[in-house]
């Protein structure tokens, strides 16, 4: 059995706290360990359990929720909640999952908790600065981390993949992504139905090439050369000798 992510709902406000547990109700993944009314006692629920994720409120009396993060050497990963937008850059300074505006409604509560899910599932090392996740079983997404932002690009969007040194960028029509990870990590998350790699830096979309030959294929009017170690599979995948013999 998968192992629940815990919680904890850190406000001063009962009715913000039971705005939280009813969003956090509707998942399975996610349980409360617990509820603090303010810092201090957060604090103290904090050095006795295990928390992966803090609800935090920032507007606290005695301490500010942004205090209560700098004082923990370990912090779970949090994603701050308040009434205030003026605490934003403060907030994010911390580096924190996300920064929620009260009145907090589902949907903005369920794209922060994607984020977390991102950086709880992917925080092994630069390697792993990209995800995919499916939604109602047939739309694809993959997250790419990027600095201190997190891109969520539909897979079906994805023209080709390219490769440089340490980093890799995806590029789709309207837009560019660029993370530190291997090409590698990323071909194994796209279905080799839809994606075919060509060479050591560049996988490729199959329904976008528009024209190929045995050494290269052509998407659009830009051409890629096909690595002479794919060659044998691209083609395969692409059925050339077939197309020949049709």
């Amino acid at each position: 059995m998968e192992k629940k992510v815990r919680c904890l709902i850190v406000d001063d406000e009962p009715l913000a706290i039971e705005v939280l547990k009813a969003h956090i109700s509707k998942l399975d993944s996610i349980e409360i360990a617990g509820t603090a009314s303010d810092a201090v006692e957060a604090f103290d629920f904090l050095n006795k359990n295990r928390v992966d994720l803090m609800f935090l409120d920032i507007n606290m009396p005695e301490m500010k929720g942004t205090e209560l993060v700098k004082s923990l050497k370990h912090p779970p990963q949090v994603i701050f909640t308040t009434a205030y937008r003026e605490y934003a850059i403060e907030g994010y300074e911390l580096n924190v999952v996300d920064y929620l505006l009260k009145p907090i409604s589902f949907l903005r509560f369920m794209q922060a908790v994607e984020k977390f899910f991102f950086v709880y599932n992917n925080s092994n090392g630069d390697d792993d600065a990209v995800s995919i996740h499916r939604r109602n079983n047939s739309e694809e997404f993959l997250y790419m981390r990027e600095k201190n932002m997190i891109h969520k690009i539909p897979v079906s969007d994805v023209i080709y993949v390219e490769s440089m040194g340490d980093n890799l960028t995806i590029y789709t029509d309207d837009r560019t992504v660029t993370c530190r990870c291997t090409i590698s990590s990323v071909q194994k998350l796209l279905s080799e139905a839809d994606f075919v790699r060509i060479h050591r830096s560049f996988i490729v979309a199959i329904k976008e090439i528009t024209s190929f030959s045995p050494v290269s294929i052509f998407i659009g009017k830009k051409e890629f050369s096909i690595g002479s170690s794919y060659r044998s599979n691209v083609l395969e995948v692409l059925d050339y000798k077939g197309f020949l013999n049709k």
